[in-house]
């Protein structure tokens, strides 16, 4: 159910997940529609005085990419120190166009960038840690730092990135709220026990037009 009377206020966060292109329309690992999510971000940023971007920067010899591994094919899984582990295709890798921010995100009103998945060894969904589940990436920092309670989460996507980040953000203490249309779904079969989780962890909902009514 969607919250229709949450008001921004200045002490909020806006987390803006993975708008890179190779999750985007044309990219190595694209959501469809993904490009569809970036005029509402847009226009929420404007709402907020806090803007935090996430970017996945993988180096070529990421172990969650099934070409560094021998017979093994994207959307299979591997056992890693970790534990289980999807195989991707390649994509995000550092320095290249498809690890870029898409061009038409406005990324210049970002206050921060927080990139993740650079350990060759451990691939990192959440915004919060990678998926050792210790290793951190300083966001939970950062937001202390500035005293903020509340994050809004958007971008790329549901299942994995956006779930596992708002994941995080309840159990380190935040209040989470996602916005529903400013979010990108894969819609496979994670898709319903990620819905499942966070209703149970009773993460709030909102959306683009609710914000702005």
């Amino acid at each position: 159910m969607e919250h229709k009377n949450i008001q921004v206020n200045q002490n909020d966060a806006l987390i803006i997940i993975d708008v890179q292109n190779d999750f985007c329309p044309g990219g190595a690992l694209a959501v469809t529609g993904g490009d569809s999510i970036i005029e509402p971000i847009n226009q929420i940023m404007s709402l907020f005085n806090n803007i935090i971007l996430s970017q996945d920067w993988h180096p070529a010899e990421h172990k969650s990419f099934a070409s560094n591994h021998i017979d093994m094919n994207p959307f299979e899984t591997v056992d890693l120190h970790y534990g289980n582990q999807i195989l991707w295709p390649n994509h995000c890798i550092s320095g290249t166009v498809g690890a870029d921010f898409h061009s038409n995100l406005n990324s210049k009103k970002a206050n921060a960038i927080i990139r993740k998945g650079y350990n060759p060894e451990i691939d990192s969904y959440s915004t919060f840690f990678e998926n050792d589940r210790q290793s951190s990436t300083g966001l939970a920092g950062y937001l202390d730092h500035l005293k903020i309670k509340r994050i809004f989460l958007t971008g790329l996507v549901f299942e994995y990135c956006v779930g596992f980040s708002a994941i995080d953000g309840v159990n380190l203490g935040y209040e989470v709220i996602l916005i529903n249309d400013a979010i990108g779904c894969f819609r496979n079969q994670d898709h319903e026990p990620m819905t499942a989780k966070l209703n149970e962890l009773k993460v709030k909902q909102t959306s683009f037009k609710n914000l702005y009514n």
